[in-house]
This record gives C-alpha cells, sequence and structure tokens, in this order.
C-alpha cells in the first residue's frame, strides 16, 4: 500500500484515498505517478467493477504542491524541459487517463478541491461533493492557464460561458453551487458523502453489467467528438453485438427471476 494513495476493495467496489492530510493531498509528481498506476491495477483486477476515489482528512486534493511549484524559476523551467526530452517522459499518462479505466469512477468530493485537484475530480465520471466543499480552478490567480485539459472538459460539463466564469475569475465554489452548475452530479452533507458515493458504487457492482458499463464509458467520451450520424451507427452496432451477449441473457433472465444478476467480471 502506498502511503500518498490507499486502496480498500470490499464488495466490488475499490477506494482509493489521496493520502497527504497534513497538506490537504497537494498533487505530486509521485501521487500523480502512483494514483494512476493504481487506477491502472484495478481496471485489470476482477474484483473490482467501481472505483470511489476521495482524500484523507478535510480535503479532496488541493491543487499542485506549492513547494514543488516555487521551484519552477528559470532554472526550474530549464530543468523540467531537459527532463521532458528523456525517454521515459513519454511514459508519463495524460491528465485524461481516468477516461480510458473501463470500470465506473466516483470522485467524492470530501473538502478543498483546487487546481489540478479539480481536474482530478473532473476526470472521473462521477462527481459528489459535500455541501461545504471548497472547488475553484485557481489557475488564473497563479498566473497559469487552463491547464491538464480543464478546458475540453469544463465547457462540456457546464457549457462555455459557466466554464469562462470558473476560469478566469478563479472564483471558489460551494459544493450546492457547484451542483447547480452541474461541476458535480450532486452535494451532499459532508457526514454522509463517502456513506452515500459508496451505497452509489455498491448499486453499480451489483446490479449493473460491468462490459455494460464499460462500453457505455467509452461510448460517452467518443461521442463527445463524433457526429450524431456517427454515433447513432455506432450505438446500433454495439446494441446488435449486445443481444448475443451473456449479459444480455442473465440481465432479461435475472429480471423474469425477480433476482439479482450474477454479471461475469469485465476482461480487459
Amino acid at each position: 500500500m502506498s502511503e500518498v494513495v490507499q486502496q480498500t476493495i470490499e464488495d466490488g467496489v475499490a477506494v482509493l484515498t489521496l493520502n497527504r492530510p497534513d497538506r490537504l493531498n497537494a498533487w505530486t509528481a509521485e501521487m500523480e505517478h502512483v494514483y494512476f498506476g493504481t487506477l491502472e491495477r484495478c481496471a485489470a483486477a476482477e474484483d473490482v467493477r467501481v472505483i470511489v476515489v476521495t482524500g484523507a482528512g478535510r480535503g479532496f486534493c488541493a491543487g499542485a504542491d506549492m513547494q514543488e511549484l516555487q521551484t519552477l524559476g528559470q532554472e526550474g523551467v530549464q530543468a523540467l524541459q531537459a527532463l521532458q526530452a528523456l525517454p521515459a517522459a513519454a511514459d508519463r499518462r495524460a491528465q485524461t487517463f481516468p477516461q480510458s479505466i473501463p470500470k465506473p469512477i466516483i470522485a467524492a468530493i470530501n473538502g478543498a478541491c483546487a487546481g489540478i485537484g479539480l481536474v482530478q475530480a473532473l476526470m472521473c465520471d462521477l462527481r459528489f461533493a459535500a455541501e461545504d466543499a471548497k472547488l475553484t480552478t485557481a489557475f488564473s490567480r497563479r498566473g497559469l492557464v487552463a491547464e491538464h485539459g480543464i478546458s475540453w472538459i469544463l465547457p462540456r460539463l457546464v457549457g462555455p460561458a459557466r466554464a469562462l466564469d470558473l476560469l478566469l475569475s478563479g472564483r471558489v465554489v460551494l459544493g450546492r453551487e457547484a451542483a447547480a452548475l452541474g461541476l458535480v452530479n450532486r452535494a451532499l452533507a459532508g457526514e454522509t458523502l463517502l456513506e452515500h458515493a459508496l451505497a452509489y458504487a455498491r448499486e453499480l457492482a451489483v446490479n449493473c453489467s460491468p462490459a455494460s458499463m464499460a462500453t457505455m464509458k467509452r461510448q460517452v467520451y467518443a461521442d463527445l467528438d463524433s457526429a450524431l450520424p456517427d454515433a447513432l451507427a455506432e450505438a446500433d452496432r454495439l446494441m446488435l453485438a449486445s443481444f448475443s451477449a451473456p449479459d444480455f441473457v442473465e440481465g432479461v433472465t435475472s429480471f423474469v427471476e425477480h433476482r439479482e444478476p450474477t454479471f461475469a467480471p469485465l476482461m480487459t
């Protein structure tokens, strides 16, 4: 178990906890490497059907660790450019990596969620937030730009005008407003947040086909950049294929027999 990302698995649900509570789980290169690696292992694990991501202590992820950012003067930039020129730099995963995981990922935003921390939450498939959690893009207030793909995902969630409001101002929104904007799926009392996220995740793990969920996740993200006729044609192709899949038979049979379905694990 890593010190910066902890993992538990129960009832088909893996809970990944960003674990630097003394720094509000501020993002570091080590945390990124461990978190993405853990997601990849969860994708391959037969006993994991749904993933929940949360933070230890009072925060979800308060953005990039400022101690690391302070090293990025001109000498730091030159060193970073030299590092990126090395072959090993090609192994670094894009921040959109969670969208390639074929299992649902749910962010349980328990507290401060800023900058690259907000990016990580947005790259999850669903987001539940504590009502008093503080969310902010923060980039404009640090002299930065819309980093790590947030300019792609944010307008698709809340629309261009609201995305620009959040990006240009860098203002803080609480969980309740985030839900009203569509930034998160729902806002909940902080003491019930993780319980709610886990109950939702277990419902998916027990009653929903892993193969169906993987296909639908892939469809949704692919169709963001597809024309409607292409999306319809692909949906028709996938629908016909699903009729001959074991999960379709099990889904119908379990419904008729009034019992929970027994779907096979996702084979990646």
